[in-house]
């Protein structure tokens, strides 16, 4: 009975999570982007100025008065990765704290310290957006310097120092805490948004759940959503396909991992951008495009026109395109439809000749331009060819194999790699410069090892 009702449960809940077309993992190296997000908002130096303001609701601090902020160092920023959790955030730092003292004259205080919290990572409910929220920050006093008189009692001036500080300090350095975290989850909001795939769809990168913390990473799980440009979603066809990381990357490093089948379903987007019609009678290093040339493949040509006309080809691929992949090699699979006709002038009917039905793989080759996934495909080969209607009777089209294939290098493949051009969009987050990834294909997918530089 308990069986069954937990089969029922995950129908409900477990099989309804869709699966991840893309996975994000996110080392050290990109975390420690805190530091540039603290450097960049020039925070503590905000909260510096802003602490000798009279904040509304905000005690006076007994025994002080004119209190100012000033000299506060560069922080030093450490971090860990805290398992099911988050992020443990150290920030060291120093300052300067000065007033008027209870005995009337100037105060200065330099003292050096910690601020230790717990960022804890979250899915915005809202937005679907990962999203940090601290909690748990203390103030952890290193070294405490005053000027007052050193005839003064040590327990008079440290009570005062500890009661000045435990007032001050808190409420100054936590909200920095608190602003650069806010500064840090601003980087994540273009993530949500659809990205063009030139002008016929876009992409849209989901979180598929709560990101995941690990001792060395945290892990984003991504169900990109690809969409037609008149709104039709393009479901991830060949879902259930396994891609991992491969193991051997340093420990702290960073990688995105994007699966064949998320790549098959934004090709998808460009199908009808395959469909050609080329009319060109001499085409790079093929012999003439006539009815000639044909003949020399099939006799029956030579009699059914026995004068040479030119000659249009028409490509249609009838089915989405698919990508696979093994380590270290990519294909792109078409299946189409190549049909052959005699032109005509401007005005008149063409005529078919014959049409075939293709299947050929293009060897695929991965590079990043401008933070957008280029790909550039050669033939590899032409894996099929049958005969579906002729006008010229019967023939052998095995005969035209050889023929078809440099057809397909000479004339069709330059079309691929034009409409390829567009490129395809990569996840927008925390301010990714994936022009300095290196790119390796792996098992079912393709890997970016992410680079800061």
């Amino acid at each position: 009975m308990l069986r069954i009702l937990g089969l029922a449960l995950c129908s409900l809940l477990t099989c309804t999570q869709a699966e991840p077309g893309a996975l994000l993992r996110l080392g050290m190296d990109i975390m420690n982007q805190v530091q540039s997000a603290m450097d960049e908002s020039h925070i503590l130096e905000k909260m510096a100025a802003e602490a000798g303001k009279k904040q509304p609701g905000m005690k006076p601090i007994k025994g002080i008065t004119n209190l100012k902020v000033k000299d506060v160092q560069l922080p030093v920023i450490t971090l860990n990765f805290v398992p099911g959790v988050g992020i443990f955030q150290c920030v060291s730092t120093g300052m300067t704290i000065t007033g008027k003292s209870f005995m009337g004259g100037n105060m200065e205080i330099i003292v050096t310290l910690n601020i230790t919290a717990t960022n804890r990572l979250l899915r915005d409910d809202e937005t679907g957006l990962p999203v940090f929220e601290s909690e748990g920050c203390e103030v952890i006093l290193v070294n405490v310097k005053t000027n007052l008189p050193s005839n003064m009692l040590p327990k008079v001036v440290n009570k005062f120092l500890d009661s000045t500080l435990h007032k001050v300090l808190p409420g100054l350095m936590c909200p920095a805490i608190d602003a650069v975290l806010g500064y840090v989850n601003r980087k994540w909001t273009n993530l949500s948004d659809p990205m063009p795939v030139g002008q016929m769809g876009t992409v849209k990168y989901v979180l598929t759940s709560t990101p995941a913390t690990t001792a060395s990473y945290i892990q984003v799980d991504f169900s990109p959503a690809v969409q037609q440009q008149k709104g039709k979603t393009i479901k991830l066809a060949g879902a259930g396909e396994t891609f991992a990381f491969p193991e051997g990357y340093a420990e702290g490093s960073s990688q995105l991992l994007l699966s064949a089948t998320l790549l098959s379903s934004e090709l998808t987007l460009l199908q009808k951008s395959f469909h050609v019609n080329i009319q060109n009678t001499m085409i790079g290093e093929l012999p003439p495009q006539t009815t000639e040339t044909l003949a020399g493949f099939i006799p029956e040509m030579a009699v059914a026109y026995p004068k040479s006309k030119p000659l249009m080809t028409q490509i249609r691929i009838n089915k989405p395109p698919k990508i696979t992949m093994k380590t270290g090699k990519s294909l792109l699979h078409l299946h189409g439809t190549l049909e052959m006709f005699v032109a005509r002038r401007r005005g008149k009917t063409t005529t078919s000749l014959f049409r075939l039905e293709v299947h050929f793989n293009l060897k695929v080759q991965y590079s990043v331009h401008e933070n957008r996934l280029q790909m550039t495909a050669s033939l590899d080969r032409l894996l099929s060819l049958s005969r579906k209607s002729s006008s010229i009777g019967s023939f052998n089209e095995k005969e035209l194999t050889g023929f078809i294939t440099d057809y397909l290098e000479e004339a069709y493949i330059p079309v691929v790699n034009d409409v390829l051009q567009v490129g395809l969009p990569l996840p927008d987050f925390l301010a990714m410069n994936y022009n300095l990834a290196e790119l390796d294909i792996v098992e079912n997918a393709l890997m970016l090892d992410l680079k800061l530089e």
